[in-house]
């Protein structure tokens, strides 16, 4: 009696996909790119202006476990609701498009391949009804 493998299950010689997370390097490199684009956010005279505070370690700490998870990283989210932490900021398309062109330069800036970055921007744009307020 022959066995053979289903379709789902992978064999010795096929790799085993791993995610965007373990593809950029993991939490420190997640966070790497995670200070250089709040740099970029907090430089840009449109955008600095909705951070009156600066963004703090605890709020960068929040948008790396947050882009972890989303990542298929080990991440676990348990920090504010997105929607209720961005409610009355006044956060526009216009801001959210500007600010996707900063993460789209910070990753282009540390190498990340185009294929890579282009899936991590499509994952952001799925937290825009979150972000987006007014």
């Amino acid at each position: 009696m022959t066995m053979t493998a289903s379709p789902a299950t992978p064999t010795s010689a096929e790799p085993e996909a791993i995610s965007i997370y373990e593809a950029i390097g993991g939490r420190p490199a997640l966070s790497a790119a995670v200070d250089i684009f709040y740099g970029r956010l907090l430089a840009d005279p449109v955008l600095a202006p909705l951070f009156p505070q600066g963004a703090g370690i605890r709020h960068r700490a929040y948008v790396v476990t947050i882009l972890g998870q989303a990542l298929g990283g080990p991440e676990r989210y348990r920090g504010p609701d997105l929607t209720a932490a961005h409610r009355g900021l006044g956060i526009t398309d216009a801001h959210f498009n500007l600010a996707a062109g900063h993460l789209d330069a910070t990753l282009d800036g540390l190498g990340v391949p185009r294929h890579l970055t282009d899936q991590i921007i499509g994952i952001v744009a799925t937290l825009r009804p979150a972000v987006v307020t007014a």
